[in-house]
């Protein structure tokens, strides 16, 4: 109310005026008069709706004080508001109606003032600021008057309902506010709620206030929680509730500010607080009812169909937000316990019901067991009962969770295994069982996926043999729908892995294609499987396979495992020509065009929406919404599915994934994709590590690793990535980089039961390990760079590993689940190796906590030094060693040393030498031998020596380079063979006489696990030569025992004997012999050993003449190579025995050689005493040289007349077999232009020894007591001999073959060697052959040598084989050569056949 001074125009309040006119102390009756002349002022001049407005303006002499007492204690407000009381009484009585009714009317024209102004602007649903102070002072007004008993609430609500059809609520709230009309009378009496009430709820969620307008913002959300938790406490009332609900879900699609806004406010958190929690449960648990069974118009059958596009990662974010808002205050079993409930007395929406399931699984870990709890009650009910709706639910919810991924659930074709692949499944009760569930599937089968249908068919359910019809109609009827889809049985692969997501056969097929090249790679030949595909299943080899297997590609420089797979198929006839050449072609041409991966429409770009979505993802974990970065994970899965198609989950751990180390760069798209992967997994990790340390984390860094191990394309270009980071980019990579890898290789470790193994290429490894072991062997520690990045990586992983084993349980066996063993191994060998102070033993000392550690390193990563003392101090750390996978056995640091580039290590070569006295003398030797030591044996530390330096790369293991200077580039190999001869060196001390037999065992040992395959034999080639290596590296020694027997010393070689026979003949070639330096150490070991004997000169003489039998390699050696060795030894043998001539054994070497080079024109020296080897093995020796030798061969040969000396006759069956190799030799090497001598000299000695039998024994491998000679060569020389034998024989004259058929025996040999030929032709063993400088084939040779063999046969006379000959051959031709065994049935009478030549 306003009034006008009299003095002028000043507009003033009631109160300042009444203030204003008090100017001296008031009495009682002096107030009381006041009162009745303002009485008389109000009836005069004032209006009663203005009267309301004039609390608006306090009066300033009240805010402020006044210096009288009396005016500050009077309460304008309360005054005003009993002089509006007054005149409304006034009022009221002067209508003759009553006070109420004037007040209510009096109230709504100024409200109709105060809102005329809303109703101009149609489109705002809220007060203005100015309104809202003026809606306040009318409602403070009012409230006083309600206190007085003048207003009437109950009047004011119908007098406001009969004029305003649609109320204002942001009015209804500030009348429940001022405790004027509650709410609850509103929702409680008034009848006509439910047809204003929704409206105005949608009508506010869908209006959004102006940016500036933030104080409206705050009353909007205060106004719509109030009335939502009035509404849920007046259950009764909850109607209008449904009904927003069916507006929300009906606009879920369009994601609108208005549907977010309802949905923030059902947060219990802002509702709950007016509402008990019974009430709030039982308002949440009828909200899930009702969406669960709004629009059930899907059936079972449309389900089952559309189940795929019903993920969480399809589904709108609405409905998912509304799931999140409606579960948090139950527990997963609650939950579950009602969705059963509503399944089994509603009709219900599967769309809404399978995608509840899904948000459960996203955002509640603990969901999966509740789950599969539930999955295993439905079966059981089921088939108890026979009911057919919840064996449908059992097996519509198993397949949601599939859907979301392995990381969530476990695939359909795991949990259809377990529940129906054994005797135990829920069907094998009875017949009737079993017919129910493939009755059940059979009537599925129309609206199946293909993909379920293959799961049925590769993993059918058990069924007893005597019931296997049953099963067979069922996989007719899925196969005859398969084919109805296009997905025929051919389609179904044929190494069917089958994803709950289903794979298209291009992708089958090309899983098909990486399994097979898996399995020829490890086996080296094509598999059953393809072999019969390419028969009996041609359609889908022709048109699927070859077509996955040919793809054009950018062909590796070196052939990989593909290129050989493809080979031994063309090979085999199995790809067609055409389409071979049409692959080589388009590869060449993606070679030379370097094309990147095909793009898609860059409208729809997925790159950028995964930007947007990781970036999303980053500022959800900056604000600890954990529940939300589920469901971005999902998210992201799914837009990463989209750049890798193709790819399902369960293959993935059904075959290793190969990683092939030197293939060519990743695609462009493919790259960008996995950098910005590892970039955003770095950046969160840093995010969140600034907030909290590890333990104190949520499990994101999980999620995310396993939303990666669920694609196969996605998982083999990481790994390629990381490869590639790790052991060619280390250098370049940030302290960040290396943090956020480490971290990443934390959860790979943590994630290990569920991800695939990893297959080498080539392989460095014969078998698949674990990802993470993988990817650490690409963490190289060969120089000083790359061993301070391994010392990096390793810290951060196992520091974080640490950590987040704390956050799971302090118990140990816990946190080696998150260590990487690989990683911690190279901590144990780099650290000490750095840092000599951490090779000193703990003091005991420890710490206990590795959070301040990881906070150094996240938040300092220039003080990671320190970091490495304070965690080789760590207690946890240290505890670890007593674990057997996390101990670094001597083998395991031996290999880790000899990668080490010694002009590029860290250390010097002073400082490495200590290192490594410290690690083998202090550190392994006397470590027990389960903690990976030698118990303190020194044999053991020369085992482990002598087995890492055996296992060396062949180029570091060349007998001519003998340069062990440490100042040599190269590994170190040279550092260990001097560990190696300081062990010996010390054994010796020790007086362990059984050193030289130890490491002889061990060689024999590690050679003869050699098997006959070429791999083999040149492994065995490899371990011979680096043993070879280290045994010139040795004292010779100590591989000549020295036994006493009755006080006489006498020298025992038979270990060496054996040694030379058994391993160093085995890699000889045909015509060569020991190594020159190898025979130099071996005989100067000799005479070391003999000169510690009572008799040297006698034992060695005893020694060496019984190598000549038992040894013969060893003195053919040395026969060969005396020229060089003479002179060493003699001056050896000088300084060992004072002045003493060399022994009479050793000085007939020197006469064999004098003698036979006297032969030639001039004075013949007398043959020397010495063996038939010593002066067979000198003739041959001498005949190697020049024109003028070889020339008096012949001459030679008469002088050695077999028939004067039986003597004679030995020497020339040795040398035959001497030369009988060198030809061998020549036949083997067709490239090289032979002279022909070694035929040559082998035409003579036959021509004089074809009358003797004893030749034909040299080439007979079953003898009891083999020539001497034969133990010269090896046994793939011995096993080739046949083939010699009969190419030398063909070309003899057709005389000598009349004479050796004269000869007993040679008949029965020939054939003996020609079958022997036949069994090398078929078994692929026959070398090319050259012969006149003509290259022969080995067809050729075969067709000639059987016309040979066929000519003896008919020229032979009939006795010329015994009985037993006759069966014996016969017995061998029956499978060979059934035309020779005709020959000699028909050639050669049975019945005149003489037993009397049995003897040969």
């Amino acid at each position: 109310m306003s009034l006008k001074a009299s003095c002028g125009s000043q507009r003033r309040s009631l109160c300042s005026l009444l203030a204003g006119r008090e100017i001296k102390k008031p009495k009682l009756e002096d107030g009381q008069r006041l009162q009745e002349a303002a009485v008389q002022l109000l009836d005069q001049h004032q209006n009663l709706c203005s009267l309301f407005q004039e609390q608006e303006n306090p009066d300033p002499c009240h805010m402020f004080g006044s210096q009288n007492q009396a005016a500050s204690e009077s309460n304008p407000r309360h005054v005003s508001g009993q002089l509006l009381g007054r005149e409304l009484r006034r009022q009221a009585d002067r209508q003759g109606i009553s006070v109420g009714a004037v007040s209510v009317k009096t109230m709504l024209d100024r409200l109709k003032e105060i809102t005329g102004r809303q109703e101009e602007d149609r489109q705002r649903e809220m007060f203005t600021s100015s309104q809202r102070v003026q809606l306040q002072v009318l409602l403070e007004s009012s409230k006083q008057l309600l206190s007085q008993g003048v207003l009437c609430p109950k009047l004011l609500w119908v007098e406001y309902r009969r004029d305003q059809k649609l109320p204002n609520l942001e009015l209804v709230y500030f009348l429940h506010l001022y405790n004027i009309l509650t709410l609850d009378y509103i929702v409680e009496s008034d009848e006509g709620i439910g047809s204003w009430l929704p409206g105005q709820l949608k009508a506010l969620c869908c209006w959004t206030p102006p940016q500036e307008e933030e104080e409206t913002k705050q009353v909007q959300q205060k106004v719509l929680s109030t009335t939502v938790g009035v509404l849920v406490a007046a259950e009764r009332k909850i109607s209008v509730l449904d009904e927003l609900l069916l507006w929300l879900l009906d606009i879920e699609e369009e994601r609108g500010e208005g549907a977010e806004r309802w949905i923030q406010t059902l947060d219990a958190s802002l509702c709950g607080a007016s509402v008990s929690p019974e009430a709030l449960q039982r308002f949440f648990t009828h909200c899930l009812t009702q969406i669960f069974t709004c629009n059930p118009r899907l059936t079972v059958s449309d389900a089952v169909t559309l189940q795929n596009e019903w993920t969480i990662a399809k589904a709108s974010r609405c409905l998912t937000s509304l799931y999140c808002k409606l579960t948090v205050i139950f527990s997963v079993e609650q939950l579950l316990h009602h969705l059963q409930q509503v399944l089994e007395t509603h009709e219900v929406n599967w769309k809404h019901v399978l995608v509840f399931v899904s948000t459960l699984l996203v955002y509640d870990q603990l969901a999966q067991s509740s789950l599969r709890e539930l999955l295993s009650r439905l079966l059981s009910s089921a088939f108890e009962g026979y009911d057919l709706e919840k064996l449908i639910t059992a097996f519509l919810l198993a397949r949601q969770g599939a859907l979301e991924g392995a990381g969530v659930f476990p695939s359909y074709s795991h949990w259809f295994k377990m529940s129906f692949g054994g005797r135990s499944g829920f069907h094998a009760g009875s017949k009737k069982s079993l017919v129910f569930l493939l009755k059940f599937l059979s009537d599925l089968v129309p609206f199946e996926p293909p993909q379920y249908l293959k799961v049925h068919i590769l993993h059918p359910p058990y069924v007893p043999p005597k019931h296997r019809s049953l099963l067979m109609e069922y996989v007719t009827l899925a196969k005859t729908r398969l084919a109805d889809l296009k997905e025929s049985v051919e389609d179904m692969g044929l190494y069917e892995e089958v994803s709950a997501a289903g794979a298209s056969v291009q992708s089958q097929a090309a899983h098909d294609v990486e399994k097979a090249v898996c399995l020829f790679e490890s086996t080296g030949k094509i598999s059953a499987t393809v072999m019969e595909a390419s028969i009996f299943r041609r359609p889908y080899f022709l048109t699927r396979f070859l077509p996955a297997l040919l793809k054009p590609r950018a062909l590796p420089l070196k052939p990989d495992a593909q290129m050989n797979f493809i080979e031994a198929l063309k090979k085999a006839e199995k790809i067609p020509v055409a389409q071979f050449s049409q692959y080589v072609e388009s590869c060449q041409k993606r070679r030379q065009q370097n094309e990147s991966a095909e793009r898609l429409d860059p409208r729809e770009d997925p790159l950028d929406v995964l930007k947007v979505q990781l970036q999303e993802f980053t500022e959800l974990l900056s604000g600890g919404h954990d529940g939300e970065t589920s469901a971005q994970l999902s998210r992201i899965s799914h837009s990463l599915s989209v750049i890798f198609p193709g790819s399902p989950d369960e293959p993935i751990r059904a075959v290793a994934v190969t990683l092939n180390t030197d293939t060519p760069p990743l695609p462009d798209l493919h790259l960008k994709v996995v950098n910005l992967i590892l970039q955003n997994f770095c950046q969160s990790l840093l995010i969140t590590s600034r907030g909290s340390p590890p333990n104190k984390q949520s499990l994101w860094g999980s999620r995310f690793v396993c939303l990666l191990l669920d694609n196969r394309q996605l998982l083999s270009s990481l790994i390629h990535r990381l490869w590639n980071l790790f052991h060619h980019q280390a250098a370049s990579l940030s302290s960040a980089h290396i943090l956020g890898l480490a971290a990443f290789m934390v959860h790979l470790q943590a994630s290990s039961a569920v991800s695939p193994l990893v297959q080498l290429a080539p392989p460095g490894r014969p078998q698949p390990v674990p990802l993470v072991e993988a990817l650490s062997s690409a963490v190289l520690s060969s120089t000083r760079t790359n061993m301070l990045f391994s010392v990096r990586l390793a810290v951060a992983a196992v520091c974080y590993g640490l950590c987040r084993g704390d956050s799971v349980s302090p118990l140990q066996q816990l946190q080696q689940d998150f260590i990487p063993c690989s990683l911690y191994k190279k901590l144990l060998y780099l650290i000490p190796r750095l840092f000599p102070a951490a090779r000193r033993r703990p003091d005991g000392q420890q710490e206990d906590s590795p959070t301040l550690r990881w906070s150094c390193i996240a938040h300092d990563g220039t003080n990671w030094t320190k970091t490495v003392m304070h965690l080789w101090r760590h207690a946890a750390f240290q505890q670890l060693q007593q674990l057997h996978q996390y101990q670094l056995c001597l083998s395991e640091w031996l290999h880790d040393e000899l990668r080490v580039q010694r002009n590029e290590d860290v250390l010097s070569d002073t400082q490495r030498q200590e290192y490594q006295q410290w690690a083998c003398w202090e550190l392994y030797l006397p470590r027990p031998e389960e903690q990976g030591g030698c118990g303190g044996d020194s044999r053991k530390l020369c085992a482990h020596l002598l087995t890492a330096i055996l296992e060396q790369s062949p180029r570091d293991l060349n007998l001519e380079n003998l340069d062990c200077s440490p100042g040599s580039s190269g590994t170190c190999l040279p550092d260990l063979l001097s560990r190696l001869q300081e062990v010996v060196y010390e054994a010796e001390r020790s007086d362990r006489a059984d050193l030289g037999n130890f490491l002889l065992q061990l060689v024999s040992q590690r050679c003869s696990s050699s098997s006959g395959s070429f791999s083999s034999k040149l492994g065995l080639q490899r371990t011979v030569l680096a043993w070879n290596r280290v045994l010139l590296a040795l004292p010779a020694g100590i591989f000549f025992n020295i036994k006493t027997e009755g006080g006489r010393r006498s020298l025992d070689c038979s270990q060496l004997v054996e040694h030379i026979n058994q391993h160093q003949r085995k890699v000889c070639p045909a015509a060569t012999v020991l190594p020159c330096a190898l025979t130099a150490h071996l005989l100067k070991g000799l005479l070391y050993a003999a000169g510690r004997c009572g008799h040297p000169a006698g034992e060695l003489n005893q020694a060496w003449s019984q190598m000549s039998t038992t040894c013969p390699l060893l003195v053919v050696s040395a026969v060969r190579w005396w020229q060089q060795l003479s002179p060493v030894l003699v001056s050896l043998w000088t300084r060992l025995r004072d002045a003493e001539p060399l022994p009479e054994q050793l000085q007939l070497l020197s006469a064999c050689r004098r003698w036979a080079h006297s032969l030639s024109p001039g004075p013949v020296v007398q043959m020397p005493p010495a063996a038939v080897l010593v002066r067979a093995a000198s003739l041959h020796e001498a005949f190697r040289g020049g024109e003028e030798h070889q020339q008096n061969f012949r001459a030679v040969l008469d002088s050695l007349d077999p028939e004067r000396e039986a003597e004679h006759q030995q020497v020339l069956v040795s040398l035959l077999f001497l030369y009988m190799k060198d030809f061998l030799s020549e036949l083997l090497d067709p490239q090289a232009k032979s002279s022909e001598k070694s035929k040559s000299f082998c035409s003579e000695l036959l021509a004089v020894l074809v009358n003797s039998a004893d030749w034909l024994l040299l080439f007979r491998s079953n003898e009891p007591e083999p020539n001497p000679v034969t133990l010269t060569a090896s046994d793939d020389c011995s096993r080739l001999m046949p083939w010699a034998v009969c190419s030398l024989l063909l070309q003899q004259s057709a005389e000598f073959h009349q004479r050796a058929l004269c000869c007993p025996g040679f008949l029965h040999s020939a054939l003996l060697w020609y079958l022997s030929v036949v069994q090398l032709f078929l078994d692929g063993d026959t070398p090319p052959s050259s012969a006149s400088q003509q290259k022969v084939e080995p067809a050729q040779i075969m067709d000639r040598t059987k016309q040979f063999a066929l000519s003896l046969i008919w020229q032979a006379p009939p006795a010329a084989l015994s009985s037993s000959q006759l069966r014996q051959l016969q017995s061998c031709c029956a499978d060979l050569d059934p035309e020779l065994a005709a020959a000699l049935s028909v050639h050669l009478d049975p019945h005149s056949l003489s037993p009397e030549m049995d003897f040969l």
